[in-house]
């Protein structure tokens, strides 16, 4: 059973990827497409988690017969499927340090964590539990995880700082990955990395919840109903994790345990939406240009990364002040035309419309590109 709601789902998330990640100035950003400065969760930091969402979601269905739900007991998963997800990972994970390092690759300052190295960290571990512990004990170990999370965010000291610290260079989770990976390979060589590796614990709940959701969804008729039921879990995540945020704040950069489970009922609203729309009422032509973006979705993403990150590069005249070539087409194009603020959501928005012709083409010439 293939859901074309996921592959909606999984394009709408690239496509709005694209869509923050490439504004024509950095300076010029309207609120609702920038992250929360720390605290606080706006539309854009909701991208991510939608992405490790779908990831779960998908898993339910292609990693169904490996399940303790559906094999055996007694019958042992063949190593040859643990040695496939661990090709998989160690792909995405060496994916996500060629963007990192382009074009220099100083090993030595390399910034080792990054998206896709927490989709493919995130990706292993949830397989683990999913295939060694049944349903029930899914839903404990995510609640132990976003409950130890918390315990250990508030409670653990941190040197010089002391317990439940939550600034950016104070908080455990940071402290633990400048102890284990060391500042230099930290998001630009900062104090604290937004996608670290410790808060990557708790973002393996987001994909448990997704494979949670798409387990029970495999099994429910194709119905309003079911939409509906999609809705109450996300509106009951949205009591749980409100309420939890006020001791806990949403916190995308710390992958707070609140953080959690509110974008896990974002989640469940926009899947119910396609859900409903696509698989129950069949209107599916509204959907078709995210579906094309969301079949080659990993490609895209770091194809997109490698152009952004040339035209950075590229110099336009010989001077020293010479302007990247990224920096003279917003202010040649884009902002004379439409002013700085629309002339940088321009830019952004051709640059989807970009890689969506791009998608087009491999869509029509039937390329998928999978891991």
């Amino acid at each position: 059973m293939r859901l074309q709601a996921l592959d909606v789902f999984r394009g709408i998330a690239i496509a709005l990827m694209i869509l923050v990640n490439n504004p024509g100035s950095w300076s010029y950003v309207y609120p609702l497409l920038n992250h929360a400065e720390w605290n606080g969760c706006t539309p854009t930091d909701l991208v991510f988690p939608f992405f490790l969402f779908i990831v779960g979601v998908a898993m339910a269905f292609s990693l169904l017969k490996y399940t303790k739900e559906y094999r055996c007991v007694e019958t042992p998963i063949p190593q040859a499927v643990y040695w496939r997800i661990a090709k998989r990972c160690g792909i995405l994970f060496l994916l996500g340090l060629l963007l990192n390092g382009f074009p220099t690759y100083h090993l030595a300052e390399i910034r080792i964590m990054g998206v896709l190295q927490r989709i493919s960290v995130a990706y292993f571990l949830a397989a683990i539990a999913i295939f060694n512990l049944s349903r029930k004990k899914v839903w404990i170990v995510s609640g132990v995880i976003l409950v130890g999370y918390y315990i250990v965010m508030e409670f653990f000291f941190v040197p010089g700082y002391g317990a439940g610290n939550l600034t950016p260079e104070g908080n455990f989770a940071a402290y633990m990955d400048r102890l284990i990976l060391g500042q230099q390979h930290l998001w630009k060589g900062g104090v604290y990395d937004p996608e670290g590796l410790f808060s990557t614990f708790p973002a393996v709940v987001t994909v448990l919840a997704g494979y949670l959701t798409g387990n029970w969804l495999r099994k429910q008729p194709i119905q309003t109903y079911t939409s509906l039921s999609l809705c109450v879990f996300g509106i009951c995540c949205f009591v749980i994790g409100y309420f939890w945020a006020e001791i806990f704040p949403l916190n995308k950069s710390l992958w707070t345990s609140s953080f959690v489970i509110v974008t896990t009922g974002w989640s469940l609203l926009l899947l119910a939406i396609c859900y409903e729309t696509i698989e129950v009422r069949g209107w599916k032509k509204w959907g078709f240009p995210f579906k094309v973006m969301g079949l080659n979705a990993l490609i895209i993403f770091v194809a997109s990364g490698f152009v952004g990150r040339i035209l950075n590069l590229i110099k336009i005249g010989n001077s020293p002040e010479a302007p990247t070539a990224k920096t003279w087409l917003y202010e040649t194009v884009f902002q004379s035309i439409l002013g700085p603020m629309n002339g940088s959501l321009g830019f952004a928005i051709v640059t989807l419309l970009f890689w969506w012709v791009i998608a087009y083409f491999m869509y029509r010439q039937q390329w998928f590109v999978k891991v």
